[in-house]
C-alpha cells in the first residue's frame, strides 16, 4: 500500500470517527462574507452579508444576475422588529415590520446529521475541508438542509422549503470573522423620514431574502 493510499484510509477513518461524535454547533457571532441567493423560480442574486448574532442584526447587499445588474440593500434589525429596503439610486428607504424570530447561523439542537464529506480532496492536507450536512423540519410543514464546516462551524449552504415561500437556497463564501464597519447596522441618513408600512403580518428572514431575488427578477 503506497503513501497516498495510507493517507486516504487515515483521512477516511478520521471522517468516520468524527461523524460519530459530531454534535450541532454554533457559528462565530460576528462574520462578514459573500452570499448567493437562488429561488425555485431561478431568480439569482449575489453579493455580501454582514452578520451580528449579539445584536441580532443582518445586512445583505446583492446584485441581480440580469442585464440591468440591479443593486439591492437590505438591513434587518430583529431587535427592533423592522427592516429597511434601501434604494441608493433615488436615496429612498422603505421601512417594514419584521418578526423577532432571529435565526442564528448555527445547527439547530434538534437537527439530524445526514453525513460528513470532504469538500475538495482528502488525498493531502490543504486540498479539502471536512463538512457536515444537517437536516430538519421548519414550522408550517417546511424542511431544510444545511452544510457547515466541521472545524469552526462556518456555514456554507442552506436550503429550505416551505409551502408559503417554496425553495430558497443560500450559498456563502469568503467568510471572515468580525465586522469591519460597525455602521453597517445603521440605516443611512435618508431613512430617518421613512414611515413604517402596515402589513398583514411581519416578514420573516425567509420572505425578506426571497424578495431580494424577486426585485432583481422584476428589473429584467
Amino acid at each position: 500500500m503506497n503513501a497516498v493510499s495510507v493517507l486516504f484510509c487515515f483521512s477516511l477513518l478520521l471522517a468516520v470517527g468524527a461523524s460519530q461524535g459530531t454534535k450541532p454547533c454554533v457559528s462565530p457571532v460576528l462574520m462578514s462574507g459573500g452570499l448567493t441567493v437562488m429561488t425555485m423560480d431561478t431568480m439569482v442574486s449575489t453579493g455580501t452579508v454582514s452578520y451580528d448574532a449579539i445584536g441580532q442584526r443582518m445586512r445583505i447587499r446583492t446584485v441581480g444576475l440580469t442585464a440591468n445588474m440591479t443593486l439591492t440593500d437590505t438591513l434587518m434589525l430583529f431587535n427592533k422588529k423592522v427592516y429597511y429596503e434601501i434604494d441608493w439610486t433615488n436615496f429612498t428607504c422603505t421601512k417594514r415590520p419584521l418578526n423577532t424570530d432571529f435565526i442564528p447561523m448555527q445547527v439547530p439542537p434538534d437537527a439530524k446529521l445526514m453525513g460528513q464529506v470532504f469538500m475538495g480532496s482528502s488525498s493531502s492536507w490543504g486540498m479539502g475541508v471536512l463538512t457536515n450536512t444537517w437536516y430538519g423540519t421548519l414550522p408550517g410543514n417546511g424542511y431544510y438542509s444545511s452544510v457547515f464546516t466541521e472545524i469552526g462551524c462556518i456555514p456554507l449552504t442552506f436550503s429550505s422549503y416551505t409551502p408559503e415561500n417554496g425553495w430558497i437556497t443560500l450559498s456563502t463564501f469568503n467568510w471572515v470573522l468580525g465586522n469591519v464597519d460597525p455602521m453597517e447596522y445603521f440605516p443611512p441618513f435618508f431613512c430617518a423620514k421613512a414611515q413604517l408600512e402596515e402589513t398583514e403580518k411581519p416578514d420573516s428572514m425567509f420572505t425578506v431574502v426571497k424578495s431580494l431575488a424577486q426585485r432583481s427578477k422584476m428589473a429584467e
